[in-house]
Formats: C-alpha cells, structure tokens, sequence
C-alpha cells in the first residue's frame, strides 16, 4: 500500500485544529479536486472513507 502524505499534511493538521482559519478553509477547499486526496481516499477501507466523508462533510 503506498503512503499517502495527506496522513501527516500540515494544512489538514491546521483544518482539524481550527477549521474556520484561512488555512483551514483553504485545505477544505483544495480536497474538492486534489488528486492526491482522491487517490488517498480511495486507499482507504469503506469504514475509514465513511468517517473521512463525516468528519469532513464531504459527499460521495
């Protein structure tokens, strides 16, 4: 399985610590159309992609 660097990205550190700062928003929005949270999510079991989608409020 390869390593994804979205684990340890430090905008999504700064997003989960406050969500409403600049860079929060700014990572929130970047996850829209970033390929490599899209490769990331789909390396992830359904389990773990069905938190990811709640913590996040993101859709399917």
């Amino acid at each position: 399985m390869a390593t994804h660097n979205c684990e340890r990205c430090p905008i999504r550190a700064k997003y989960d610590k406050n969500p409403r700062s600049l860079l929060g928003r700014f990572w929130r929005w970047h996850i829209n159309f970033c390929p490599g949270w899209k490769k990331y999510m789909q390396a992830q079991d359904e389990t773990v992609q069905n938190d990811l989608r709640m913590k996040y409020n993101l859709k399917k």
